[in-house]
């Protein structure tokens, strides 16, 4: 059946950070004066606030108990920043969106919460690059849950084998679009998320503007 619509992912698949994310955090806890944390403890808080306001309940849950005059939401404020700062577009990925948009309704649907991951799509000047930009925080659920993408195919007024889901996530992205009906692409790179057996095709991140095209049609 013809793909008529695409989505995508945001982090590491549209959008990667110029110094890798456990020295981000590092920088934004130091900045404040916090206490030590690391990349696993916050990636597995992450996990249960997909569908929060801000990373303030992250923060929080990472200092409860920890002997530190840290707020929360300084330290969010402060890892908000450093992301911002660090935050690059894959190379020429806004001008093929928009030539994507000329063929098939382009939806973006990523993890996190809304205020932070808002943030990115300004700070890109992605707020008006897609047909439909869907952020967790705003659904009531996240990713890999089949309810992040029911609300993406229905934003899209599409239907999920008609639709490709591009990401870079095994779990969240690749499995969650292959349970909820879509056609699952991944994105690969160094260092990267090992390939999914069930992705539909595997495309390395630095061909993804020159590749997806014609992935498309094929499918």
């Amino acid at each position: 059946m013809t793909i008529t619509a695409v989505g995508f992912d945001l982090d590491e698949t549209l959008a990667v950070p110029a110094r890798d994310r456990e020295t981000i955090l590092d920088d934004a806890v130091e900045a404040v004066g916090g206490p030590p944390l690391t990349r696993e403890g916050y990636l597995d808080v992450h996990g249960r606030h997909l569908t929060s306001d801000t990373r303030e309940p992250i923060f929080a849950a990472l200092l409860d108990g920890r002997d530190a005059d840290v707020a929360p939401e300084r330290l969010a404020a402060a890892y908000r920043q450093e992301i911002a700062a660090a935050l690059a577009p894959v190379s020429g990925i806004e001008a093929f969106v928009r030539r994507l948009r000329g063929e098939y309704r382009v939806g973006l649907l990523t993890n996190g919460p809304t205020r932070a991951q808002r943030d990115k799509l300004t700070t890109l000047g992605w707020t008006n690059l897609f047909d439909v930009a869907l952020v967790t925080g705003d659904l009531d659920a996240g990713k890999p849950n089949a309810p992040a993408f029911e609300a993406l195919l229905d934003a899209l007024g599409s239907d999920p084998e008609t639709t490709a889901y591009v990401g870079d996530d095994v779990d969240a992205d690749i499995a969650g679009a292959a349970d909820a009906g879509l056609v699952p692409i991944q994105v690969v790179f160094d260092g990267g998320p090992t390939r999914s057996p069930r992705a539909a095709a595997h495309i390395p991140r630095d061909r993804l503007v020159a590749d997806l095209p014609d992935l498309l049609d094929e499918l």
